[in-house]
């Protein structure tokens, strides 16, 4: 009987966590629009290639940056960096072109 009951006490612990831990949502700087990926060198860090992706895989806006160094662990960088994706695929569904070295990124992060 002791051996059922802690079971079922288990069971109900796992099933409310689970449920708390669905409840959060997207964390803060990923978007719902697609994604990104920067392309760097540790020997040349303050020379970075940031590619910007829609859901479907398909590339819609390339930055080169250089003289700053992009460090994507912070918060404030990755929600500057979703708020570029975000209008860079809007601008890649209205012309359904490839946008290259706008310094959007760039002048995103100098804002700081």
């Amino acid at each position: 009987m002791k051996k059922q009951l802690m079971v079922s006490l288990i069971a109900c612990l796992l099933l409310q966590a689970s449920t708390f831990a669905q409840s959060k949502g997207s964390p803060e700087g990923v978007s719902e629009k697609g994604w990104w990926v920067i392309e760097t060198n540790v020997h040349t860090p303050k020379k970075n290639i940031v590619y910007f992706y829609n859901n479907d895989g398909i590339l819609v806006y390339k930055e080169k940056i250089e003289g700053i160094r992009i460090n994507p662990s912070r918060k404030t960088t990755r929600v500057q960096l979703k708020q570029v994706l975000e209008s860079a695929v809007v601008t890649w569904e209205q012309k359904h072109t490839l946008q290259e070295d706008q310094e959007l990124v760039a002048n995103s992060l100098r804002k700081k």
